[in-house]
């Protein structure tokens, strides 16, 4: 039996409705996101059921461009639902809501939220809502084009109440377009497929009236609980029938119409249609590192599936929980061949976090060193960004010299091992590199310990890399209280003096067994940077110095006392005021190995207060002693922030 041939006409009909899509915009700009107030009862569960919610919508928008879910139970269930606007086609509602899923978790840890774009709207709580249409957050976004035309004014109440009395009728939707030339007023309305038609009309009533007060402004919005209302002098409707998925509908009329030859004739026309429109849109928008860095990723033996490690760590249960940042949390897991890993998860994929997730891969990956922490993979696909580290069985340095009693297990011989390991992972990235990387974040919370307490540089989101022409980049402030050179707080400047300041600070910790970025129940005032200064000029830094660095060592207490003072001195000349006084890291290592090299004198640290980030005249100030008990554990977390310019 002779196959059919798919008829030139029906090619020419599917070719035209193809491309005449081009013309359509799937108006991913977003008009607002409105988190709720209540936070997650159980992350745990909150997570994987709101994913679920999420994949379920996305099968029914894609063949009817509206859904709803519902996934878990009691305080664990999350509702959602999603609708296009009934002017998007089915292709371009499901880039809106490709859009609308990956903003929305930005609301975590909310267990409520809602998001408006010009083409959907998508909505998830914990609780049942799909009924509601009014409520205490509706309100109008008005554009900010004055038109004082009269008869534009009044082309926009005649089509705002013509939309009001059609849509109820008409499942909820009507557009509408009033009055001529420059006195044209172009209209949307558009209720949840969910609520009744008088819901609806109510909706829609409280949406006009409320838009009207945008006038004389030449654009509006309505943002309601049950219905979305926009009016503008510029038309930004498409062109599509009113029911919004008859092209949708044409599309697979014919695909079932023909054999499997017209199949494959017309998938390979969309094929080569869908790659134009990306084609287009990238050359518009250009592709991002982020995008680039994906592609690298999956085509790697780097990339992780997200079940390998959700099921390596038991589904994140707590129990494996590591440690906890401000870029994310780390926990354990072990895979099937048995090998311990760290998985760093940020939740969700939005915009700011990942950049930092694929800034954090690409620096990472590009560095080898024993003092750094080293990457094995990561998954970039699934709901979440995950890293996988090497697992380093004895966490963070924080854990141990902030807590009295661990502290015991560090005693100088092996904090100046530390110390050591950790300037010779900075030289390396600050010199020896094919582009110079600076940390950013240089703490003690950053600095992991392997199985014989060595020295391993970790988290390097806030890391940033520049060519050697330059001296300094400037940049957002982004880093730890209490580690900030003061040039980087004053003015955004950037090098590799910023890391030395920090190493500095980090120095006199791991003496002391104190943090300088001091807890809010403390009642010294000044930082440990300061304090120190004042006893080495005083010449009384043995009053500082952690208890435990006396016990167990294998020298005798003076060579320990002085190699401690040459530790607090090279720690001093790292945390100077002037940024062109402190050494470089290799400087700086020389100076610590190098144990019979003079040293230069110190010159004063900046006297900061860093809850106002404003320098202080300590000069009538006394010193104060330190104040030990449980402050000294609970100090250990500190998070990395970032302070605007």
């Amino acid at each position: 039996m002779k196959k059919p041939v798919l008829h030139p006409i029906i090619i020419l009909v599917t070719i035209l409705l193809l491309l005449s899509e081009s013309n359509s915009d799937p108006r991913t700009q977003i008009v607002e996101i409105m988190c709720g107030h209540q936070p997650e009862h159980n992350s745990t569960i909150y997570v994987p059921n709101f994913i679920n919610t999420m994949e379920n919508i996305s099968v029914q928008m894609r063949s009817s461009g509206f859904g709803i879910a519902i996934t878990g139970s009691h305080l664990d269930t999350n509702y959602g639902l999603a609708q296009c606007y009934g002017d998007l086609s089915l292709f371009d509602c499901v880039i809106c809501y490709a859009e609308a899923r990956t903003v929305l978790p930005q609301c975590f840890p909310a267990n409520g939220g809602r998001i408006f774009l010009d083409g959907c709207f998508m909505r998830a709580e914990n609780y049942s809502f799909f009924h509601e249409f009014t409520g205490p957050t509706d309100h109008p976004v008005c554009g900010n084009v004055t038109r004082r035309d009269v008869r534009f004014q009044d082309s926009v109440r005649r089509a705002l109440s013509r939309t009001v009395l059609d849509a109820p009728s008409r499942n909820g939707y009507a557009r509408a377009e009033v009055g001529n030339g420059n006195n044209s007023a172009y209209v949307l309305a558009d209720c949840w497929r969910t609520i009744s038609a008088n819901a609806c009309r109510a909706c829609l009533k409280n949406a006009s009236n409320s838009i009207m007060g945008c006038l004389p402004m030449s654009e509006g919005r309505a943002l309601n609980t049950g219905c979305f209302m926009r009016y503008s002098d510029t038309n930004f409707l498409n062109d599509v029938p009113e029911n919004g998925n008859s092209r949708g509908a044409v599309i697979v009329i014919i695909i079932v119409a023909v054999s499997a030859a017209a199949v494959l004739i017309i998938g390979t026309v969309i094929g080569v249609y869908m790659w134009r429109r990306r084609t287009i849109q990238q050359k518009r928008k250009g592709i991002s590192d982020a995008d680039k860095m994906v592609k690298i990723l999956n085509d790697s033996s780097l990339n992780f599936k997200y079940s390998t490690l959700e099921k390596a760590t038991n589904s994140f249960d707590e129990a494996n929980k590591l440690g906890q940042g401000g870029f994310g949390t780390v926990y354990k897991g072990v895979l099937q061949d048995g090998r311990e890993i760290a998985v760093k998860r940020l939740f969700f994929n939005n915009k700011h976090r990942a950049a930092d997730f694929y800034n954090e891969i690409n620096i990472i990956s590009s560095v080898e060193h024993k003092n750094l922490v080293r990457l094995l993979g990561c998954s970039c696909s699934g709901p979440e960004s995950l890293l996988v580290y090497e697992y380093l069985p004895n966490k963070s340095l924080d854990r141990y010299i902030f807590d009295s009693s661990k502290g015991k297990t560090l005693n100088w011989e092996k904090r100046f091992e530390i110390i050591i390991g950790t300037a010779e992972g900075l030289v390396y990235l600050h010199e020896n590199t094919r582009i110079r990387i600076i940390h950013r974040d240089i703490k003690a919370s950053n600095i992991l310990l392997d199985s014989r307490l060595r020295a391993r540089i970790a988290d390097f989101g806030l890391a940033r890399s520049f060519q050697e022409d330059k001296s300094h980049i400037s940049t957002a402030i982004a880093g730890t209280l209490g580690y900030m050179a003061p040039e980087y707080l004053a003015h955004g400047q950037l090098s590799e003096k910023v890391d030395v300041y920090s190493f500095g600070v980090l120095l006199l910790e791991i003496v002391t067994g104190r943090q300088n970025n001091r807890s809010k129940t403390s009642e010294y005032t000044d930082s440990l940077v300061t304090i120190a200064w004042k006893h080495f000029q005083q010449k009384t830094t043995e009053d500082l110095y952690d208890s435990n660095l006396m016990l167990h060592s294998c020298n005798n207490n003076m060579s320990v006392k002085s190699e401690i003072l040459r530790v607090v001195h090279v720690g001093l000349l790292c945390t100077q005021e002037i940024s062109s006084l402190r050494p470089s890291m290799s400087k700086a290592l020389q100076m610590l190995v190098k144990k019979d090299e003079q040293l230069p004198a110190p010159t004063s640290p900046p006297f900061m207060d860093e809850k106002t980030m404003e320098l202080n005249d300590t000069s009538d100030n006394p010193i104060l002693p330190f104040q030990h008990g449980d402050d000294a554990s609970n100090a250990g977390i500190s998070h990395s922030i970032f302070y605007p310019r």
